[in-house]
């Protein structure tokens, strides 16, 4: 689990692709005596496993899963992505729960100025629209972020300097393409609330349920 509060800028050192996997290793300023093998990295918001680590970089393979749900294939030697290290349990949850699963891919549409904030809009696919909420919470690039508006098939988000300076969402312009992870409560619940069969089963959850027990 992360937090969606980017603890570093990397850059991508080299990217060998092999078919629809890939490795990638990445220099970054975290001590290299505090990284573990195995351990998760969040990658622009793509959790990954450390698999060798060593000289101010570490190495982690990307699955073709990964390749195919997040902009970690468009990477290119030399760009910079935003990282963060996993969640301690001793931790402040400064941002939210960020699970590094990313759902889609989003594309920017506008970059504006509002006053002393950038605003973004980003479309993303129809089926995940209803997942984002007004004054709920995303992950852009694994950065956690306050949705300003919902729409049809777009959302806004507004991004204050310090953010802004310590992520890649600096050299955010329209037509990129960014990895967006929805809040994870709103999936479970909606998982929940979706009966598995047409007649509910004994301990279902239904609106009729929560209604009862006074959650509504």
């Amino acid at each position: 689990m992360f937090t969606g509060l980017i603890e570093d800028l990397g850059t991508l050192r080299r990217f060998q692709k092999n078919g629809d996997s890939g490795r990638i290793t990445v220099a970054t300023a975290f001590p290299m005596q505090e990284i573990v093998m195995g351990e998760s990295i969040a990658v622009n918001g793509v959790c990954l496993t450390v698999v060798d680590f060593g000289g101010g970089s570490f190495t982690a393979d990307v699955s073709p899963e990964s390749l195919a749900r997040t902009n970690l294939g468009q990477l290119n030697t030399g760009s910079r992505v935003n990282l963060e290290r996993a969640l301690k349990l001793s931790d402040r949850l400064g941002g939210h729960i960020v699970s590094g699963h990313v759902d889609t891919q989003g594309v920017v549409t506008e970059r504006r100025q509002d006053q002393n904030a950038v605003r973004f809009t980003i479309e993303v696919p129809q089926s995940q629209i209803r997942y984002l909420v007004e004054k709920g919470s995303v992950a852009i690039d694994g950065i956690s972020l306050t949705v300003n508006a919902v729409a049809e098939q777009t959302f806004s988000v507004a991004v204050i300097p310090h953010s802004l300076a310590k992520t890649t969402l600096q050299w955010c312009e329209p037509g990129v393409r960014v990895n967006v992870e929805t809040d994870i409560l709103g999936k479970y619940v909606e998982r929940l609330l979706r009966p598995a069969q047409s007649t509910p089963k004994e301990g279902s959850i239904s609106l009729d349920f929560l209604a009862k027990n006074g959650f509504m």
